[in-house]
């Protein structure tokens, strides 16, 4: 990796010089990480973590509750994780912070935060970074209200917006408008406190992460497909949680593998959970050779191993509406993937993709464009044009808009094709996976 200077501000990203082999782990899982920061935040007593994700994001979630009275003692490990202990406010609660709560770029630290202070009469101002601060809250705020929660300034849909929780929050049955473990998530944090049973129900399958660690801190949840609820009010007890590899970042060096001749590699200690692996059904539906082998499990979430090699001949195909939610993260990887194709692969009703770190969607189309490839969007469907044997252009700058997945997804053009590629912005992979490159790397040795 260099900043070359026709690159300028971009970071140069030079073809690998072999294929990939051997054995990787990925940081921890930055959803599962998120979680066990607050949830041991909000409990009785000392929890203690281990492989949580060293990341920008996580850290935001850290010093969030740091802020609201948890003492987080989180310490760097020799592999990169974070590991060491939280002690939650427990029954005495949040404690009003001095100044606004900065979530930075986190999406996820500022929607669950709603659902953690939802229960307190704390006024808290939550407000983040630029590209955060234009993320959509209503659909958050909305359910919340319901119970009780009340929001200022009343009428705002984006941060910065003071929380005023409540101790009489009503429990609430929920029929969410889309697919949203954030959502979800808020939801039923609120409801652990609220007189009653707390039901979200959703279109399609979101990540589950909640519903399998609250009951790790002794809150008994329900779970179905597309329903969940809880019955409070509960009280989190302090607990033990390990946190398995993250499979938005195995994504990455999943598909590296797949589109690098001759390359083989597998991916340990990753979380197996069905709802965060579609990538790898997607992945074998356009021919890839890729499987998964459970080895164990953290509380109740799944881990093991996933192994794949090169795919000469990759064929489109068609992700339906209701796989999106498992693969939401990993659409801009696929569709790279699916730019190497013969045929065309179509990605039903992302448009979720529009409000993520950037719009997601339009990013797609415009740096497989600038790889001569076609892609467009019809409504919420994205189609990608599939040219086997596709060559990467000389002197190409693919602009990850500060968007992490975006500049894994075009380093990954770079690495696995037949030229140079220049990334600009290419640090935000600090928010999920900063030694991302460096592991890449590594396999090719």
């Amino acid at each position: 990796m260099s900043h070359d200077p026709v690159c300028l501000a971009s970071t140069m990203i030079p073809p690998l010089s072999a294929p990939l082999h051997g054995v990787a782990t990925v940081p921890g899982d930055k959803s599962i990480s998120h979680r066990a920061v607050l949830f041991a935040a909000m409990a009785e007593g000392t929890s203690h973590l281990a492989g949580v994700l060293d990341s920008d994001d996580v850290r935001s979630s850290m010093a969030a509750v740091r802020q609201l009275g948890a003492q987080v003692s989180l310490e760097k490990q020799p592999d990169g994780s974070l590991a060491g202990s939280v002690t939650g406010w427990g029954a005495a609660g949040p404690r009003k912070p001095e100044g606004a709560v900065d979530c930075g770029n986190s999406g996820t630290t500022a929607r669950l935060l709603m659902g953690v202070l939802a229960p307190w009469d704390v006024p808290v101002e939550i407000t983040g970074d630029e590209s955060l601060s234009r993320r959509p809250m209503r659909r958050i705020t909305a359910p919340l209200m319901k119970m009780g929660v009340r929001f200022l300034p009343e009428g705002r849909e984006t941060l910065p917006l003071t929380v005023r929780g409540t101790h009489g929050l009503r429990a609430l049955t929920y029929d969410a408008p889309m697919a949203s473990a954030q959502l979800k998530t808020a939801v039923l944090l609120a409801g652990v406190y609220a007189k009653g049973t707390t039901t979200v129900n959703e279109p399609a399958p979101s990540r589950n992460h909640t519903e399998l660690m609250l009951p790790e801190f002794g809150v008994s949840t329900t779970a179905a497909n597309c329903t969940a609820g809880v019955t409070g009010p509960q009280d989190l007890a302090a607990c033990e949680v390990h946190v398995p590899g993250d499979p938005s970042s195995a994504a990455f060096l999943v598909c590296a593998a797949v589109l690098k001749r001759d390359s083989a590699i597998q991916v340990e200690n990753v979380s197996l959970n069905t709802a965060r692996i579609g990538f790898t059904r997607t992945l074998e539906r356009m021919g890839a050779e890729v499987s998964v082998q459970r080895t164990g499990a953290a509380g109740k979430e799944p881990f093991g191993t996933i192994s794949v090699c090169y795919t000469a001949n990759l064929h489109g195909c068609e992700v339906p509406a209701e796989k999106i939610a498992s693969i939401v993260d990993e659409v801009p990887v696929l569709a790279l993937v699916a730019a190497f194709a013969r045929g065309v692969t179509v990605f039903r009703e992302v448009g979720e993709l529009r409000v993520k770190e950037t719009d997601r969607l339009a990013a797609v189309v415009e740096g497989l464009a600038h790889l001569g490839v076609e892609a467009y969007i019809d409504g919420n469907d994205l189609y990608v044009e599939g040219q086997p044997g596709l060559a990467v252009p000389e002197g190409v700058t693919l602009d990850s808009k500060g968007d992490h997945r975006l500049a894994m997804t075009w380093a990954l053009a770079g690495l696995t094709g037949n030229t140079s590629v220049c990334v600009e912005n290419f640090d935000a992979v600090r928010i999920s996976y900063p030694q991302f490159l460096e592991d890449i790397e590594r396999l090719a040795r």
